[in-house]
């Protein structure tokens, strides 16, 4: 399995970013982060890069769930999703898969929450 799932959406970059936060929403996820990779890069160092956004997505019930089961499982909270402007003006959003990330902190209790979030991001995509 991969780390990640991704769908190439005909969607320009800035409506791309509105319908997956719309979708996301539908399924329980509010932004925490938005992180704009392209502007940080020119103002960090000075360099063009591509539209590139990463969104902090949480889901209030699951993300507590998942903390009284492992109380250090913040390190891999948010779930992130990224928009990013490909070749021709093409636009892919990638969502993170919990059931891989999961598989390193080693706490089985920790699967049914993965699952759980990783069908309602999969849907996500899906929708848009």
């Amino acid at each position: 399995m991969s780390y990640q799932n991704s769908k190439t959406v005909n969607y320009s970059f800035d409506d791309a970013i509105t319908k997956i936060t719309e979708e996301l929403k539908k399924e329980g996820f509010g932004i925490l982060t938005e992180i704009d990779v392209k502007e940080t890069l020119k103002k960090k160092l000075d360099v063009d890069f591509r539209k590139y956004k990463i969104l902090g997505a949480c889901n209030p019930p699951y993300a507590y769930k998942a903390l009284q089961m492992e109380e250090n499982i913040g390190v891999l909270l948010p779930c992130n999703v990224i928009v990013q402007e490909k070749e021709n003006s093409k636009v892919q959003v990638s969502v993170i898969n919990p059931m891989e990330s999961m598989k390193a902190v080693g706490n089985e209790a920790l699967g049914e929450v993965a699952q759980e979030i990783s069908k309602k991001l999969i849907s996500v995509l899906d929708a848009i």
